[in-house]
């Protein structure tokens, strides 16, 4: 019998076009493996592009062993996940949406891991956190994705902040931004006395982002996803950011004491948590998230410890992690298809109707597990063998991750088990059946890449595993990857992980339901995070409701007393302002200006018509006209006057259009704001006529006008070139500004036609 095509009937032209995302990225993954025997041998190919050369900051990029793991993940696990989504989603008028975030995202996440300049690497980071939250909002109809999302935003964007400013302290510091040149100056970095503070920066955007605690909460609330969504962000790509920059940074920020007692604990209390939450779910999908969560406090915890061994043992693990997590979340996407829910305790007996989903779960699960001959198992006992490196606390370590890990195998148990077999068949779908190609297809490669990995280790070591040691040790590594070391210390703990693994899983009901009716008087982690949304929402209606009261003229008040403030601030705390050496002489002309000044401002104050105060104030203007015309500045005197008749004549049409209200009242504060700014004004021009005037944008201007801007009025250059987006910015605020007024005037009337 023939495969079903992944696409509806009627709709295979579309879905040809919907396979491109796809085919992109897996072309991308071609391209990328060609560099993976150059790599193995030591090479770093490199891209470098002036961006800000002014400040240093280039637009470089390079391909290490590190850079070049993450980038096949990203592209290789892309792939699968488009094609997946594609399939997944063939109905859905969301999916040229999806694809096209997704892409972008993949773009971002590529963009992340190749950066060699710190200011690269964050704007491709927080290009990783805007995409990610339009993704785990995808749903966003419902309230939860909502949600979700905005915890996931603000979570992963305060820890982009700090990412921002760590890694500019650190160019600072080096003179330079580019990772690389950093790394080499490790020990200048670990002597110097901002260190603490760059750790601290630098670790707080990397726990955020790879959900360690105490911010490990949104990543099962990122669940709130798409299946693709969750198999490509939360297995390989964007929760590996934070261990991906720790790996990256261990040259220069490793190997200190508070580099070991902040990871290791931190990493370790992590893979504990997730471990112990994830066999209190029932959804597979949530439980995944959690042991996930677990994946990622182990990596963290080996990168805390930064000896050789335990270096190889974390990016082995992220590996083998990739691989098996996102073929198990695409795998319970396929139960969900196939069989209509994810709940275990919904499905099961669908071994028979299910055989293709059941035998790809079940690969990657037993990875999952750390069973021989997968490459989980490898992993695993390096993980073992690392504690024994520690430079602390290596019983406390290896004790730790044999928890965990007896958890995982488990966890990896009810993956597997629980919706195929011991029962009769039952779930919501009357016939559950093996999805289409498009989205067997994918995880089945990933679960067999993980069995492949481990039947051939030293090809994974030799082109993967030892090129990204290398890179996070900032060193030449020697790995190697074996699947049976004899006899040792490993091979006992694994047997006694897969034991106490048994055990839990033949006690799942009891522990979770143990787990269930415990949890509702445990404290919750995110309360700090309800806590502070909640604080934030009730100061910013609190300042909403002082400061927005509707009233324009409170708005004018209020702006113009903070510019006073500024300015006052600056004269009585500034160290230069002088006194201008001048001497007050009579001139008639001066004089009637002074007078046609006086006489307007008396007039705007004192008169009761609006009208007639908007025609006094275009008087002022025309006066100070008059003063530019009298020191040779005729451009900005027809500028002053054409901007004063506008004015006018703009306002004149605006009152004649309101309802009238009277006469206009004296106020004694707004006079005493006006009178506070209008003398500070003063006080700083006077001020900057006493000091030495600096010529120094004057004989750049002067000098650069014509040869680079081929313009001969120097005013009429600096608006257009060297300051054209000021320019059209300012411009774009006129214009703004006049439709708002337009429809503000025309609010409530109607026009004849």
């Amino acid at each position: 019998m023939a495969e079903p095509s992944p696409f509806p009937a009627g709709d295979q032209g579309a879905g040809v076009w919907r396979l491109a995302p796809a085919i992109l990225a897996a072309g991308a993954f071609v391209w990328f493996a060609q560099f993976l025997g150059p790599v193995a041998r030591g090479a770093a190919p490199e891209l470098v592009l002036p961006w800000v050369p002014a400040l240093g900051v280039d637009f470089a990029l390079r391909l290490d062993g590190l850079s070049l793991a993450f980038a096949l993940l990203i592209t290789g696990i892309g792939a699968i996940c488009l094609l997946y989504a594609a399939a997944y989603f063939r109905t859905d008028r969301r999916l040229g949406s999806l694809l096209i975030t997704l892409t972008l995202f993949a773009i971002a996440m590529l963009g992340l891991v190749l950066a060699d300049d710190a200011v690269t690497l964050f704007v491709f980071w927080e290009g990783t956190t805007i995409t990610s939250w339009l993704l785990v909002g995808f749903d966003h109809e419902r309230a939860s994705a909502r949600a979700a999302a905005l915890q996931a935003l603000l979570v992963t964007g305060l820890g982009g902040l700090a990412v921002l400013a760590g890694l500019l302290v650190m160019g600072g510091l080096a003179g330079t931004y580019r990772l690389s040149e950093m790394n080499a100056m490790g020990d200048m970095f670990r002597a110097s006395g901002a260190y603490p503070w760059i750790f601290a920066l630098v670790m707080l955007g990397a726990f955020t982002k790879s959900a360690q605690w105490p911010f490990q909460f949104w990543l099962p609330g990122a669940m709130a996803a798409p299946t693709p969504v969750s198999a490509y962000l939360h297995s390989a790509t964007m929760v590996k950011a934070g261990v991906y920059l720790m790996a990256r940074l261990t040259p220069a920020l490793g190997g200190t004491d508070l580099w070991f007692w902040t990871l290791a604990p931190v990493g370790g209390f992590t893979m504990l948590l997730a471990s112990v939450w994830a066999m209190r779910q029932t959804d597979l999908k949530m439980m995944l998230a959690y042991t996930t969560v677990m994946a990622l406090g182990t990596i963290t915890m080996l990168l805390g410890v930064s000896t050789p061994e335990a270096i190889a043992a974390a990016l082995s693990f992220l590996v083998v992690h990739a691989l098996y997590k996102a073929a198990l979340f695409l795998g319970v996407g396929m139960i969900e298809k196939g069989a209509g829910a994810r709940d275990y305790q919904a499905v099961g007996g669908l071994w028979g109707p299910m055989p293709l989903t059941a035998s790809v779960i079940a690969l990657a699960a037993a990875s999952m597990a750390g069973f021989p001959p997968f490459f989980g198992f490898i992993a695993k006992e390096l993980s073992y063998a690392a504690s024994g490196s520690a430079p602390d606390a290596g019983t406390a370590i290896a004790l730790a991750a044999l928890a965990a890990n007896a958890m995982m195998v488990a966890c990896a148990g009810l993956v597997a088990l629980r919706p195929f077999f011991f029962g009769a068949r039952h779930c919501p779908k009357d016939r559950p059946t093996d999805p289409v190609w498009g989205l067997w297809l994918g995880p089945s490669i990933l679960a067999v890449l993980g069995l492949s990995f481990g039947l051939a280790p030293g090809a994974a070591g030799h082109y993967l595993v030892a090129p990204m040691a290398s890179a996070a040790a900032g060193a030449p590594a020697a790995v190697e990857l074996l699947l049976w070391h004899g006899v040792n210390r490993e091979l006992i703990l694994s047997l006694v992980t897969f034991a106490l693994g048994l055990a839990l899983y033949a006690a799942i009901d009891r522990i979770r339901d143990g787990l269930a009716a415990a949890e509702p008087g445990l404290p919750r982690t995110e309360g700090w995070y309800d806590a502070a949304l909640a604080g934030g929402l009730r100061v910013a209606r609190g300042v909403t409701s002082v400061a927005q009261n509707g009233l324009m003229t409170s708005y004018l008040r209020r702006t113009f007393l903070a510019l006073g403030v500024l300015i006052w601030g600056a004269i009585l705390l500034g160290s230069d302002a002088r006194w201008p050496d001048f001497r007050v002489g009579f001139d008639l002309i001066a004089s009637a200006i002074v007078v046609l000044i006086v006489a307007s401002v008396i007039v705007v104050l004192r008169t009761e018509s609006r009208l007639t105060a908007i025609a006094a104030l275009g008087g002022v203007g025309a006066a100070i006209a008059i003063v530019f015309v009298l020191y040779g500045a005729i451009d900005v005197a027809m500028t002053q006057l054409f901007v004063e008749i506008l004015i006018v004549v703009f306002l004149t049409i605006a009152m004649v259009r309101l309802p009238p209200s009277g006469a206009v009242p004296f106020r004694l504060k707004d006079a005493a704001v006006a009178v506070f700014l209008g003398l500070g004004v003063a006080a700083t021009a006077l001020a900057v006529l006493g000091t030495e005037l600096d010529l120094r944008l004057t004989t750049f201007f002067e000098a650069a006008s014509y040869p680079e801007a081929n313009g001969r009025n120097i005013v009429n250059v600096i608006l257009v070139d060297f300051r054209g987006l000021d320019t059209m910015g300012e411009i774009a605020v006129v214009v703004f500004a006049g439709v708002a007024a337009l429809a503000a005037l025309g609010a409530g009337r109607k026009f004849a036609r």
